[in-house]
């Protein structure tokens, strides 16, 4: 599963993303998962049954996938409050407990630090098992993204197989990670 930090049309954080669906090896399913503007802002006292349906739909499409890759800007030192409010909605779920997670900082260098920091902080909090070997900084030149969005330089999409093949191999040894 591909989830963007980021609602901003044609970022880098969805160009990465983009792009790792497009050079998915064969045996990775890479969904990307769309519905971040849609979430309702994180309530507690909301976070029973009947959940609101697109919380119901996020809880629902982390537990089908066997792993998840995020790509997230940093915003003022930390993660942007939609992508904040979307890990919110999963700390109260069991959907994402020891499933393989990773990210890759599409930030410029220097920049995202905060987000990362934030991020793994918050994925402790959900039981998330992070894959260190599959966070990675990635730095996109917008040079090399094309009219649809995907990143055309060979470098960064060989970089992108090996993230999604580290998470794919780590999800292969250890099948008891995935709920499904």
């Amino acid at each position: 599963m591909l989830l963007c930090g980021s609602l901003r049309a044609g970022s880098s954080n969805d160009s990465v993303l983009r792009t790792a669906q497009a050079v998915a090896p064969a045996q990775v399913s890479a969904a990307y998962y769309r519905g971040l503007a849609e979430l309702p802002h994180f309530n507690p006292d909301d976070d029973t049954d009947p959940l609101p349906a697109p919380v119901a739909e996020l809880r629902a499409a982390i537990s089908e996938a066997a792993a998840i890759l995020i790509c997230t800007p940093e915003y003022a030192g930390t993660l942007p409050g939609s992508f904040k409010n979307l890990l919110d909605w999963t700390v109260g779920g069991t959907e994402i407990c020891d499933k393989p997670v990773a990210w890759v900082d599409a930030a410029a260098i220097g920049r995202g630090h905060g987000a990362e920091a934030t991020l793994r902080a918050v994925l402790g909090y959900t039981g998330a098992h992070i894959v260190e070997a599959a966070c990675v900084k990635i730095v996109v030149d917008p040079q090399t993204v094309g009219a649809d969005g995907v990143i055309t330089d060979p470098r960064v999409r060989e970089q992108l197989v090996g993230v999604l093949a580290t998470l794919a191999g780590v999800q292969a040894r250890n099948p008891e990670l995935d709920h499904v």
